[in-house]
């Protein structure tokens, strides 16, 4: 049986963790015996700018890009970013996104002002979403730089690797120190 490919997008502005969250997916799906493709595009990561990374797997995958309306998945590590990528979407794909605003430079500098009701408009759109506050559950779980993890327990209720896979995953990919507050915060996103 031959297995379809895969497509997830991460995006987040520089800082947030999403180079984590790809390392950890990745690898998580290596070790489910996937053929994994990831690419990372940077933006101007230092200073807050947008940052996407491709992560493709199946049985053969042949490109690490995501073209426009191939996306199975956008998990988003902030709503603007959500918005900015949304046509990669598939027509069946689903946007997770952090219900976090972290204004760009062009609002904090007061040449623009952020965007409203930026999920109300992408669902309006016909996009498939599921939001939730990631950063609160970070905090809950002990760290503010969790949300990377707490949205990958989020994305792990749509994909068919078992719970077990992913918290091995953690172990395997972050410092021992910070393990049991990501299995926490992956915990708490997976509830959410």
């Amino acid at each position: 049986m031959t297995v379809k490919t895969t497509n997830i997008m991460i995006v987040g502005v520089g800082g947030q963790g999403s180079l984590l969250a790809s390392k950890l997916l990745g690898r998580l799906l290596v070790d489910e015996g996937y053929d994994v493709k990831v690419s990372e595009v940077h933006g101007m990561s230092q200073r807050g700018g947008s940052v996407v990374t491709y992560v493709r797997f199946g049985d053969k995958v042949t490109s690490p890009i995501i073209d426009e309306g191939e996306a199975d998945f956008i998990v988003s590590f902030e709503k603007l970013e959500g918005a900015r990528y949304a046509s990669y979407l598939a027509k069946d794909g689903k946007i997770i996104v952090n219900t976090q605003q972290i204004d760009p430079m062009p609002v904090i500098t007061g040449v623009a002002t952020y965007p409203t009701d930026i999920l109300e408009k992408l669902a309006a759109k016909g996009a498939s979403i599921d939001s939730f506050d990631a950063l609160a559950i970070a905090e809950k779980a002990g760290s503010s730089r969790a949300v990377n993890i707490a949205l990958m327990g989020r994305l792990a209720k749509y994909l068919t690797i078992p719970y077990e896979k992913w918290l091995n995953a953690i172990k395997n990919t972050v410092a021992p120190k910070f393990v049991a507050l990501n299995e926490t915060a992956f915990s708490l996103g997976y509830n959410a």
